[in-house]
């Protein structure tokens, strides 16, 4: 059994001589000058040669022009098919393109941002799931085992007033611009106590405020609920009619009141 051998074509003479003609080709798309030395060229089919020349341009370092060259059965004349500019080795290329979902990072949303989250989200679950063994619960009163002192009333209302007043309560840019607030989020996780009707962490790992303690009544643009605006409604350019008319008839005419033109003019006074 013998393997069968695809068969490879000779390179084109009249298209490896064309050489001439495919920097012509490239020279009309890049700056003068840019086209640099010849490369040389490769095969691509029956009677279909490609050129390359080096880029000269100092913003495409380690690009090439390429230049396909090609003539029809029989024909003598050569004419140029396409002519690209090609990354080389060691050519500057961009980063591949991500959807915005996965390039976005923690600490890019900003003041009047919004980040819609969408329904299949995993880090979201509905609220009726919500059971007793997931609920934080907290004793009426603390034993204080293990520490000397706890935080007494007063410690309790200083810092609450400190937090609510604070880069993570409602009085901020960013909750004033955000579509919500945190209470009706659900990356919002209520504190424990008595504390728990008015801070609760956040939990988006987006949101500027991840893993710190935030009013109820603050919020950002990576609320759980947020949704995008439609696209606004484009106006039509309103169509004037340059060459037609209305009649449009007065309400006096139209009632049957008559207007008699006066062709003597005003009375003079003392006349009758």
């Amino acid at each position: 059994m013998s393997r069968t051998r695809a068969r490879v074509s000779a390179p084109d003479q009249a298209c490896v001589a064309a050489v001439d003609l495919a920097r012509a080709a490239a020279e009309e798309l890049a700056r003068p000058g840019e086209p640099g030395e010849h490369l040389g060229y490769e095969s691509e089919g029956d009677r279909i040669v490609t050129h390359y020349f080096a880029c000269l341009d100092r913003a495409y370092r380690g690009w090439r022009w390429a230049v396909t060259v090609t003539r029809a059965s029989r024909a003598k004349k050569v004419t140029v098919s396409e002519a690209v500019l090609l990354p080389g080795t060691g050519a500057l290329l961009a980063p591949e393109w991500l959807p915005w979902r996965e390039r976005l990072r923690p600490g890019d949303l900003g003041v009047g941002d919004l980040l819609p989250t969408p329904e299949d989200d995993d880090r979201l679950a509905p609220g009726f799931t919500e059971t007793d063994d997931d609920v934080d619960r907290q004793m009426i009163f603390e034993y204080g085992l293990g520490r000397a002192r706890v935080l007494s009333a007063i410690g309790r209302d200083r810092a609450a007033s400190r937090w609510h007043s604070g880069e993570h309560g409602p009085n901020t840019p960013i909750a004033h611009a955000a579509p919500a607030q945190c209470a009706t989020c659900g990356f919002y996780w209520p504190l424990a106590g008595g504390l728990r009707q008015m801070f609760g962490v956040c939990a988006n790992e987006y949101a500027p405020d991840d893993g710190r303690v935030v009013a109820a009544d603050h919020g950002c643009g990576a609320h759980s609920e947020a949704a995008v605006l439609p696209p606004p409604v484009e106006q039509a350019i309103p169509i004037l009619d340059d060459l037609g008319f209305d009649l449009i008839v007065e309400e006096s005419a139209a009632a049957g009141d008559s207007v008699q033109p006066d062709d003597e003019g005003p009375e003079e006074p003392g006349r009758s």
